[in-house]
């Protein structure tokens, strides 16, 4: 029987653990607490003096800025963090919290294995591999990207990038649209701490590869960092949502294999997407069935992401990739993410794999993976804010209504956004939409000043608005409250 061993941390608390190995990682064995509450990673090569300090930092500063304050709370769930530091027969350790059950499959072949992300970014691994159970939808996904978005913004914010950010360091869980963000131990801090690794290969930044070769201290020689994180970023978000990579398509730049690879993610690089060089589209004839037809960008282009990420997508793989400075921040993916999922549909066919798409403001709206049209009365609401008082102008942003839709306060006043920030009070529903005798409707639940300015009438709570074409509806008197005005698509 395996024995427990006891250790005293840096920080002077006492860690145990099984003297078993559960497992084993490029840089780490690991081991299990007596409870599973934890586990210790031992790494196999000795820490010099700057990583012993970079660990002391990531354990202690770096993870009392983050989870130490108000709101510290939020992010355990975002991150695997380690918490403390140990030491062991000569070799250094981590301790970090045991990862959540929902990060583990609970059907098909890989049960009680890792939800590692490239099971889910891959549509070869989910058309192979994966039962419908484990796959969530095209929703959860979007609700996935935004947590890693925002964890990564969360690092950019305290200084620091993750420097390998891939499907390897992310956990997922599409069935109930989580993720966290693991392998912390690596953290880079420019000018202070310099990365262990160049990254992992499908999420390596153009520049990185592109001078590879040059030598450690050479000031052309691009290294991880914040700007690389935000290449990786927009890499993993177009994989989650389109399960394809954004840089692999048909074009050959050498005939050497490794050479080849070099070139197509670094120094020619190129969007299989891109508008005008269309010599990186992925050649249909050289893919496997399992691959399509998510492989097929003709027929599932990357618009179908709506037009907020279809900016950001141009502005991370064309005007970005070979332009650091360029890319999309880790926060304006989160605010287009968030903005994206306002405008999912619920898909009318029920047997659609991907039960949701995002409208696409046609009047024939339909579901791009399944084909199936949307039939009936589909009210689209324009969102207006107030410069100043009794003045409007259109905010680019819409919420699209379908049956039992429920409004937020983010909605209704434009000075509260939806994030980690945001207060308990405000996370409460405050209307709902419902079609109710042929008529669509918006119940007041909670909202003080709700107005019908049609008919300069007040909504009160409990009672209903119906939602008809160029309907003018006052969301709030307060500063910050919108003005919505109806849209209505018959199909």
């Amino acid at each position: 029987m395996s024995k427990t061993i006891t250790l005293t941390a840096t920080d002077g608390t006492k860690v145990e653990f099984i003297d078993e190995v559960i497992g084993s990682g490029a840089m780490k064995d690991v081991y299990f607490s007596p409870d599973k509450s934890y586990v210790v990673g031992f790494f196999r090569q000795p820490q010099d003096a700057n990583s012993k300090d970079r660990l002391t930092n990531i354990t202690g500063t770096y993870r009392e800025r983050i989870f130490n304050q108000v709101g510290g709370e939020y992010w355990k769930n975002l991150f695997c963090w380690p918490t403390k530091m140990v030491e062991w027969n000569g070799k250094i350790g981590i301790v970090c919290p045991t990862y959540h059950k929902h990060f583990f499959f609970s059907s098909g072949n890989f049960k009680g294995k890792e939800k590692e992300g490239k099971w889910f970014a891959s549509a070869k691994l989910r058309n192979r591999f994966l039962p419908a159970s484990e796959k969530g939808n095209w929703l959860t996904h979007y609700h996935m990207c935004i947590q890693i978005a925002r964890a990564v913004k969360r690092l950019h914010a305290a200084g620091l990038a993750h420097s390998d950010l891939s499907y390897k360091n992310v956990l997922v869980d599409p069935v109930s649209g989580k993720a966290s963000i693991i392998d912390i131990d690596g953290l880079v801090v420019p000018g202070k701490y310099p990365p262990d690794v160049v990254g992992t290969p499908d999420f390596i930044a153009p520049e990185v590869l592109e001078t590879r070769s040059l030598k450690i201290g050479d000031p052309n020689k691009k290294l991880p960092s914040i700007q690389t994180d935000r290449h990786a970023l927009a890499v993993l978000i177009y994989m989650y949502l389109l399960y394809r990579h954004p840089l692999r398509g048909g074009k050959v730049n050498d005939l050497d294999a490794a050479k080849d690879e070099e070139l197509s993610m670094g120094a020619k690089a190129l969007f299989i997407e891109h508008p005008t060089d269309k010599s990186n589209r992925p050649k249909i004839d050289q893919l496997a069935k399992s691959e399509l037809p998510q492989g097929d960008v003709t027929k599932l282009p990357y618009s179908i992401c709506g037009p907020y990420l279809k900016e950001l997508f141009n502005r991370a793989f064309i005007d970005g990739l070979h332009n650091p400075a360029m890319r999309p921040t880790a926060d304006e993916w989160e605010q287009a993410l968030i903005k994206t999922t306002d405008l999912m549909q619920p898909c009318q066919n029920p047997n659609c794999e991907s039960k949701w798409f995002v409208f696409d403001n046609s009047t024939k709206p339909r579901c791009p993976f399944c084909g199936q049209e949307y039939h009936g009365q589909l009210p689209v609401l324009n969102l207006y804010y107030s410069p100043k008082k009794g003045v409007f102008k259109p905010e680019n942003y819409r919420l699209m209504v379908y049956d039992k839709q429920t409004l937020y306060k983010w909605h209704v006043n434009r000075f509260i956004t939806p994030n980690e920030k945001t207060s308990d009070e405000d996370k409460k529903p405050v209307g709902d939409f419902h079609f109710f005798n042929g008529k669509w409707i918006l119940i007041n639940r909670r909202l003080d000043s709700l107005y019908d300015k049609d008919l300069d009438k007040k909504i009160e709570i409990g009672q209903y608005v119906e939602l008809t074409e160029d309907k003018k509806i006052l969301l709030s008197t307060e500063d910050g409250g919108r003005l919505i005005i109806v849209q209505l698509v018959n199909n």
